[in-house]
């Protein structure tokens, strides 16, 4: 259960409404999600955010696929069950099937488990993989 009172579609709000309607339209859905209506209780949070995934999620030199995918890497990382399950279920609206899923959190297990390891460690970086511009 959310910590806030969610703001449904139906409300009076006309910021909340004119970014709910631009949800609708850019992700081709019918209904507002409830991460939407729950960060609504805080409208300025709401268009920040949607503004911020919008650009980050727009056509780009990285595929919706891909966009998706790293999302639910990141989701998971983080622990995040809504997360997860929102950007899986996209995910595999693009494409994605249980063998991407399965390497992908493969990837993410086996690099969470060397990063902790370096950081322990506090292991210096190479110079070969230090860049200067």
């Amino acid at each position: 259960m959310a910590t806030v009172t969610m703001i449904e579609e139906n409300t009076k709000d006309a910021e909340v409404r004119e970014v709910y309607d631009d949800i609708k339209e850019t992700r081709g859905i019918s209904y507002i999600p409830n991460i939407w209506k729950t960060l609504a209780a805080h409208p300025p949070t709401l268009k920040r955010i949607w503004l911020g995934i919008k650009s980050v999620m727009a056509p780009g030199r990285l595929d919706p696929l891909t966009k998706e995918m790293i999302a639910v890497a990141v989701s998971a990382t983080n622990n995040c069950n809504y997360c997860i399950r929102s950007h899986t279920a996209a995910a595999r609206k693009l494409g994605m099937d249980d063998e991407m899923l399965g390497e992908l959190m493969a990837v993410v297990g086996m690099f969470n488990q060397t990063n902790v390891l370096a950081n322990g460690y506090q292991i210096e970086v190479d110079e070969q993989y230090i860049t200067t511009g």
